[in-house]
């Protein structure tokens, strides 16, 4: 080899050296037990087909720089584990315990995909945790009651997995709890109280849960669905402190008693009490301003309050409502402003429409099976009786 090859030759191992040296730099920099932590979950974890998140992953180089992966000093203080555009496919295989080893950790996501098996136990020990949002994936088994070590947490979304059990009753004690996510599971037992009062999101819809509601609910509440469960017991007391709810959903429940007329006045944009069995009036104080309101499927009755014609989308039937329909909802729905009135299945005796009135092909309009010929005839859902009229001796009966 000639003097000037030997001479290329020291400079390149001169730059493998400087290169190597900056490599080593680059990730030793990380805190080692994170820099262990991340490689383990790694090894735990795939792209499902399609996805190609963990491309950057490559450990010859920074951690701090993987998608994903975001560092302060020689800490992992975020981890956002997927692809979160939508339609991109997710992750698979098993969540390692390591997650419990990068402890100045604040928040941790994981997006929908094919992640399988149990919350590690290890996630309690992450007492700076202020995010741990794992949704719509295949996580099972119970809620480890340990997440109540977690007194800086904010938001949980553990929604659309297969965990079961019962909700610890030590999450309900978390001091600084803003949203709580846990729908679309199978999860059993009573609702605990949630103590925090902070708290304004709380969406527990699609599980197997059981019992009365607690008291002991913040009024700061502005989300609340329940719907799809199996409570029971009256709700007058709890729901009137929640003046500032915007969204209520108990739908789908065997709750009773009555409605109260409080709720009417609370700034909701949407209001779903079908398929319960409240039962009383209904007379709300004022104008209702809510959009959406849904009280079909109960034993309500009395008569039906013009309250309710300002409000775009009503639905009160399979009730037990009597009397004559309010003229000020006629108005409303003729011109175009109440969009859907259904009242089926009462007992009401009379509406004023002519026959030969328009309905504005914008609006929906079902009154059949009540103790009246329809003046006008509209379509109405789809399953419903063959019958226009309730039979004159159910009307009877029920005026007796």
């Amino acid at each position: 080899m000639g003097k000037q090859g030997r001479k290329r030759l020291v400079s390149y191992a001169l730059f493998l050296a400087a290169l190597f040296q900056c490599r080593f730099l680059a990730f030793a920099i990380l805190d080692p037990l994170d820099f262990l932590a991340l490689q383990l979950i790694r090894k735990s974890m795939n792209d499902l087909p399609g996805s190609s998140f963990f491309a950057s992953w490559d450990f010859t180089s920074d951690p701090c720089n993987f998608t994903g992966v975001y560092c302060e000093s020689d800490k992992v203080i975020a981890l956002n584990l997927g692809d979160p555009r939508a339609g991109f496919p997710g992750l698979t295989g098993r969540l390692d315990t390591a997650i419990g080893k990068l402890s100045a950790l604040t928040e941790f996501s994981l997006v929908p995909g094919r992640v399988f098996g149990s919350l590690p136990m290890s996630i309690s020990q992450l007492e700076n945790l202020r995010v741990l949002a794992i949704t719509r994936n295949f996580i099972s088994g119970d809620i480890p009651a340990s997440l109540g070590r977690l007194r800086r947490l904010k938001t949980l979304d553990l929604s659309y997995n297969r965990l079961t059990g019962k909700i610890p009753r030590s999450i309900g004690t978390l001091p600084e709890l803003t949203n709580v996510l846990l729908c679309h599971n199978n999860l059993s037992g009573s609702v605990p109280p949630f103590l925090s009062q902070a708290l304004t999101r709380l969406d527990l819809k699609r599980n197997a849960l059981t019992g009365s509601l607690p008291n002991s609910f913040s009024p700061s509440l502005q989300f609340l669905s329940l719907s799809w469960n199996q409570l029971t017991g009256p709700v007058d007391s709890v729901l009137s402190r929640f003046d500032q709810l915007s969204f209520l959903d108990l739908s789908f429940n065997r709750f009773t008693g009555p409605i109260p007329d409080r709720i009417f006045s609370f700034p909701l944009t949407n209001l779903h009490l079908q398929r319960n069995s409240f039962y009383g009036p209904v007379q709300p104080g004022d104008q209702v301003k809510i959009s959406t309101v849904d009280l079909s499927h109960n034993m309500l009755s009395g008569r039906i309050s013009p309250m309710f014609s300002t409000v775009q989308n009503l639905y009160l039937n399979h009730n037990r409502f009597t009397g004559q329909v309010p003229d000020s909802l006629v108005d409303r729905l003729l011109s175009a402003s109440l969009q859907t009135l259904y009242l089926q299945h009462n007992f009401l005796t009379g509406i004023g429409i002519n026959p030969t009135a328009e309905i504005p092909q914008s609006t929906s309009l079902c009154i059949q099976y009540n103790c009246m010929v329809p003046p006008v005839q509209t379509p109405c859902p789809l399953k419903f009786e063959t019958q226009k009229t309730r039979p004159t001796s159910l009307c009877n009966e029920w005026k007796g």
